[in-house]
């Protein structure tokens, strides 16, 4: 797939909640086609201690207006910057990177499941699926209910369901303690999941013991896009692999992880 860098135009800046910001960008020249789990570099201008591009996943894409989505969370001076942008200017991208998820050849049960920033790349999937007839469901996790945004979206494809650390909203602690995470799960025939490595660790831990597909997308610093820089190398049962090119989705069965 063809990686395209242009100058696209902030033509909306959603701010969802203290530093959680949605902005929509327009590409000059019609979308190829963006599938769900890639992602986008972008460039920070005019920041004196930031120079290298900023990896975020592709929220969701409008062909008819040649839009698309990124779901900004403000934790460096990358990302405040970012967050900031004024409608009207632009911000140099390069896109779309990586790999995607698996879309399955025939409807199934399906469970996505998302962890703070990690629902951002969960969007995009969420509309594909239920395009095509599956029974999705989607389990959110965050801190606390000011941090989970987009539910009302996200609820346009699927079932949602909740958790909250501090029990403000939905089940009280991680998306490992919700109940569809017991004997409910063996309905599911896959999950996708994207957050803190710890949260997909476990999930693809329990994945495992119920012999459920299962796919993860990393969120390893990837600074150049393209598998040059070696920042963000990810240890699989097939060696190093980078996960701007060979992933950012993976099966967890083909990830070394410890768990």
């Amino acid at each position: 797939m063809r990686k395209t860098v242009l100058n696209l135009k902030v033509i909306s800046n959603l701010q969802l909640n203290d530093d959680h910001h949605l902005l929509e960008l327009q590409s000059p020249d019609q979308l190829e086609t963006i599938n769900p789990g890639q992602f986008a570099n972008l460039l920070v201008d005019h920041s004196p201690s930031v120079f290298l591009r900023r990896p975020f996943s592709i929220y969701s894409v409008d062909y008819l207006n040649n839009t698309i989505s990124v779901f900004i969370k403000e934790i460096g001076d990358g990302t405040r910057a970012l967050g900031k942008t004024p409608v009207g200017s632009f911000i140099n991208t390069m896109f779309p990177l990586g790999n995607s998820f698996t879309i399955p050849d025939e409807p199934q049960r399906i469970l996505l499941i998302g962890g703070g920033s990690g629902v951002a790349s969960l969007m995009s999937l969420a509309q594909i699926l239920s395009k095509k007839s599956n029974e999705v469901s989607i389990l959110i996790g965050a801190r606390s209910a000011v941090d989970l945004v987009e539910l009302g979206h996200f609820s346009k494809y699927g079932t949602v369901y909740t958790t909250t650390e501090d029990g403000t909203l939905g089940t009280k602690g991680y998306v490992t303690n919700h109940l569809i995470m017991g004997d409910q799960l063996a309905q599911f025939d896959r999950i996708y999941t994207c957050g803190p490595e710890p949260m997909m660790k476990a999930v693809a831990l329990i994945a495992k013991e119920k012999a459920i597909i299962c796919e993860v997308s990393l969120e390893n610093s990837m600074a150049c896009g393209f598998g040059v820089c070696l920042c963000c190398i990810a240890e699989t049962i097939d060696g190093h692999k980078c996960v701007c090119t060979d992933g950012p989705v993976f099966n967890s069965t083909q990830l070394k992880w410890q768990i």
